[in-house]
């Protein structure tokens, strides 16, 4: 393989560049130095989590909310759910996952939310520009293409974050084994603004 690199030498404006050829061990040293890279993110992690813990203290708190509230939201990374809806530690229980949608597991998260946590509301948020609404449920084929195993959930792929929001409130509403489905309410966050704006379930 024949990668440029633009060279540190300049002429006027011009950018000369070198060539290299990349022969297989390369590719595989450049590869152990990505997954290297990799890693070092995890570091930074743990660095930071001991510069935490340096000036911890124990809050006093138990596993229960102090809102009794239970947050469902989708995991992208622009949504910083604490700061958007005025939540300081230890306020409520916080399920995420791709698209916030209410699939099996978040039903079992929110199951022991409110049987042993004590949890009575149930906030549900979508947003705008969801990576949910860029794919299709052909993604489990791709995936049985690729490793030989077709995955045996559902990708919740959506179209309309409106409507999925108002299926995950039904889904919540008409589960058996949740017990308090009387405060259910749902909600699209707009990442351009960092308003909400409440579903009908209509």
């Amino acid at each position: 393989m024949t990668l440029f690199f633009p060279s540190h030498h300049r002429t006027g404006s011009a950018v000369t560049s070198n060539v290299v050829d990349m022969t297989t061990s390369a590719s595989a040293a450049n590869a152990s130095e990505g997954a290297i890279r990799v890693a070092a993110v995890t570091d930074r992690l743990v660095d930071a989590n001991e510069q935490y813990a340096a000036a911890f203290t124990d809050p006093g708190m138990d596993a229960r909310p102090v809102l009794h509230v239970a947050v469902v939201a989708c995991m992208d990374a622009r949504l910083d759910l604490h700061a958007a809806l005025g939540l300081e530690l230890g306020d409520c229980h916080t399920i995420r996952n791709a698209g916030g949608v209410v699939t099996d597991d978040v039903i079992r998260s929110l199951t022991i939310s409110q049987r042993k946590l004590g949890t009575r509301s149930i906030v549900l948020i979508h947003h705008t520009n969801c990576g949910l609404e860029q794919i299709t449920e052909d993604f489990r084929t791709e995936l049985e293409d690729e490793v030989g195993q077709r995955p045996a959930w559902a990708v919740e792929a959506f179209r309309d974050a409106d409507q999925d929001v108002r299926q995950s409130m039904q889904r919540v509403r008409t589960n058996p084994f949740l017990l308090h489905t009387d405060d259910v309410r749902g909600f699209v966050f707009d990442v351009k603004t960092g308003l909400l704006r409440e579903i009908d379930p209509a």
